[in-house]
């Protein structure tokens, strides 16, 4: 079977634009956009719904990045990397686990989708991960790395062994990316 070009596109596109935000680059967020788009259409192809929904918020997500990381810190100015108040993220996971189990019944009696739980999981607990990026909160890479290993199996399931590779990749960005952006943070509470 012939590798679909949209998958092709979004792996690039993805592993590029991770990489980019490990580096805390801003062109992480329009080079994410090419990414998420073209996995609207792979997510569709392979009936899984709440991934390919959880790509058309990503767009608004990631345009809202972009925003953030330019103008969202002190006096308008470029945002800093720093913890996320523990008492906000125990609310985030909460609300988080909640809402899988709730998109995931929804998934599995209102659509023909092949795997609703895990794909209700990996959603919400995307978003969450996604607001605490644009955010610049540092715990964003754990909840992230958590999620991709979902989607490497959830992806071989489908037969998306691309895809799957992508998140396989992801993992590891995100351990880079915690790394590098905590040495970041702490750089900038020493200065």
């Amino acid at each position: 079977m012939a590798a679909d070009p949209f998958e092709i596109v979004g792996v690039i596109a993805g592993i590029f634009g991770v990489w980019l935000t490990t580096r805390q680059k801003v062109w992480c967020w329009p080079v994410g956009i090419v990414s998420v788009v073209a996995f609207i259409v792979v997510f569709f192809r392979a009936r899984l719904y709440g991934a390919m929904a959880l790509q058309c918020v990503y767009v608004g997500l990631l345009a809202y990045g972009w925003h953030a990381w330019l103008h969202g810190g002190e006096d308008r100015g470029a945002l800093r990397v720093t913890r996320i108040p523990r008492r906000l993220l125990t609310g985030l996971l909460v609300a988080a686990a909640a809402a899988s189990g709730i998109a995931g019944y929804w998934l599995r009696t209102r659509t023909d989708q092949a795997l609703p739980y895990l794909d209700g999981f990996a959603t919400s607990f995307s978003l969450v991960a996604q607001w605490m990026q644009a955010k610049k909160h540092l715990e964003n890479w754990v909840v992230w790395a958590a999620v991709d290993v979902v989607y490497v199996g959830m992806s071989l399931s489908r037969g998306l062994t691309l895809t799957a590779g992508l998140y396989a990749v992801y993992i590891g960005l995100a351990v880079l990316g915690y790394r590098d952006w905590r040495r970041s943070m702490s750089e900038r509470i020493r200065a």
